[in-house]
């Protein structure tokens, strides 16, 4: 968590502990975490709301189509390189036998 191990996290809570006193630690403890929950719910909405944008727009789709593109040219790169690979072994069989012009 954040890089602290455990003694370094019973250290900072005996200090926050000795400076806030045991009254005020379960009250900043609840501000903190309305805190995070506010964050959490405001970082959701700007997702949700670029989402929203992108399939008005027709990004998502148009980013949908490139992938499949690419996977149409995928095919033909494995195709070349089989057509190389059987290149080498033609030569490999062959060996030094070579044409004469």
């Amino acid at each position: 968590m954040f890089g602290i191990g455990g003694g370094e996290l019973f250290f900072i809570i005996l200090v926050i502990l000795m400076l806030f006193g045991s009254d005020k630690v379960p009250e900043m403890a609840r501000a903190f975490g309305k805190f995070m929950a506010q964050v959490k719910n405001a970082t959701n909405d700007i997702k949700h709301e670029i989402n929203k944008s992108a399939d008005e727009s027709g990004i998502k789709k148009d980013i949908e189509d490139a992938l499949n593109i690419e996977a149409d040219i995928n095919p033909i790169k494995d195709i070349q390189q089989e057509i190389e690979k059987q290149k080498e072994d033609i030569e490999n069989i062959t060996g030094p036998i070579k044409r004469r012009n």
